[in-house]
């Protein structure tokens, strides 16, 4: 299985299994077995999870850096929700912009070492 099909395999069945979960979760929360309450301050890490998935086996380095900021996203929703480290809105939304500068350095260094994962097409 080459890079590219394993990439899209991957991303339907995590996708898939988030929809599942979601499903799963509010289903029990309808029947009153499960209190979606006590974890939807969570979902942030969801993000996380996402870009971590986009990150591994990366078939370019535009998919990689789009995970890296997902990733720095979902953590910095989730400080932020959390109030960890004293992290408010208002105090914190600069990090947005260190993030997106840091992925916008990173994804030409990764372009160079990484060569892209495309099959070479044969031209007639």
């Amino acid at each position: 299985m080459n890079t590219e099909k394993s990439y899209e395999w991957r991303r339907q069945l995590l996708w898939g299994l988030v929809l599942i979960g979601l499903g799963v979760a509010f289903f029990l929360d309808r029947l009153d077995l499960f209190d979606i309450d006590t974890v939807w301050h969570y979902w942030p890490l969801i993000l996380v999870v996402i870009g971590i998935n986009k990150m591994i086996g990366y078939p370019t380095a535009k998919h990689f850096s789009n995970g890296l900021w997902l990733g720095f996203l979902g953590i910095w929703l989730f400080a932020t929700f959390e109030n960890m480290f004293g992290l408010t809105w208002r105090n914190s939304w600069p990090i947005l912009f260190i993030a997106w500068g840091i992925t916008l350095v990173i994804e030409p260094i990764i372009q160079q070492r990484f060569p892209s994962h495309q099959e070479p097409r044969d031209e007639k």
